[in-house]
């Protein structure tokens, strides 16, 4: 049988006719959902390349300097940039590329390494700005789309969904940074510090991390964390933190505790050390001393102790919880600020 004869009896008409229509609107408002977004923000996403000068070991072997690239989000006009910390730190050049191919030297108006967060800025005026959305308001599941440099290649998007809210990260300094979110939006080297958008076009997050070896685990900081780092630093030029002045560790608790404090945490945090001329110090805090509360908080870990402080302001009043030579008593201290780092 000749081919022609055995394509003419194939009913054409029994060929798939692609996906119902209901699904192709299904697809085509998720493909406008990304356009709109990409279109929204991408303007304000920029390249930024950093150097610094290499180790002396590396400079008897010929490298002059070290070089580092990332990705940042203009958010004021005026040239403030976000990135992240570790794309900037220790740089002594950085330059900014614009989305028009413009290439700018920037300054570091203010990085705060417990947030990963770096504020940097760029002598240029009437900049796009990408609109900064609500982290609370994301859902898991919800579509976002992360915009970034990875591996070099400009102005990259990725879409994925949130995978879920409310993870912790360390940082670098060995801080938990709380509420991060986590994405399956493919993130690559070069991604740090470029935005995470929603749906309507928005900022919700900073991306910061993949975890090496995994697919499809991705973190980003929220952006309502971004915006309240953002704004210390351009004020302040840091970020202030509360601070008790002493040293930890998680211990167990005894099982007869653990009922008195009616709950059900196995753990507390024991001083080992109290620094002096501190806010612990000046409070009569001991060493040996059980924490088991900070304010209405329960703390059962350093990162819960750490957490806690975070989240109050600086010269009010904070009341602990104790255990010292098997009583129960209350300590009252008011935390100053973080003492920056030499």
């Amino acid at each position: 049988m000749r081919l022609a004869e055995v394509l003419s009896g194939i009913d054409v008409r029994s060929r798939p006719a692609g996906p119902p229509p209901e699904e192709s609107d299904a697809l085509d408002a998720y493909s406008q959902a990304v356009v709109r977004a990409v279109e929204r923000v991408g303007p304000a996403v920029v390249s930024v390349g950093m150097a610094r000068r290499a180790p002396e070991r590396w400079q008897r072997r010929g490298l002059s300097e070290l070089r580092g690239a990332g990705s940042g989000v203009i958010i004021a006009p005026d040239g403030y940039i976000l990135t992240n910390s570790h794309v900037v730190q220790r740089a002594d050049r950085i330059e900014v590329r614009l989305q028009d191919g413009r290439e700018l030297q920037a300054h570091i108006d203010g990085a705060d390494p417990h947030s990963d967060l770096a504020v940097i800025r760029v002598p240029e005026g009437g900049l796009p700005v990408a609109p900064l959305g609500d982290s609370s308001r994301l859902r898991v599941g919800q579509l976002v789309v992360a915009i970034g440099n990875p591996l070099g290649f400009q102005a990259t998007v990725t879409a994925g969904v949130i995978s879920a809210l409310g993870r912790t990260l360390r940082a670098q300094t060995g801080r938990l940074i709380a509420n991060v979110l986590q994405t399956d939006a493919a993130l690559n080297p070069g991604n740090s510090g470029g935005p995470l958008v929603d749906f309507r076009g928005e900022v919700v997050g900073v991306n910061t991390a993949v975890i090496a070896g995994s697919q499809g685990i991705s973190f980003a900081i929220p952006v309502n964390t971004a915006k309240w780092v953002a704004a210390q630093l351009i004020r302040d030029g840091r970020v202030r933190r509360a601070y008790l002045g002493v040293l930890a560790q998680t211990v167990a608790l005894e099982r007869r505790l653990v009922v008195e404090e009616g709950t059900q945490v196995p753990t507390a945090v024991r001083v080992t050390e109290v620094q002096p001329e501190t806010p612990a110090d000046r409070a009569g805090v001991q060493p040996g001393d059980l924490i088991t509360r900070v304010g209405a908080e329960v703390v059962a870990s350093l990162d819960d102790l750490q957490l806690a402080l975070a989240r109050h302001q600086i010269g009010e009043p904070l009341p602990l919880r104790v255990l010292r030579d098997g009583r129960w008593v209350e300590v009252v201290v008011i935390p100053t600020d973080l003492p920056e780092e030499g």
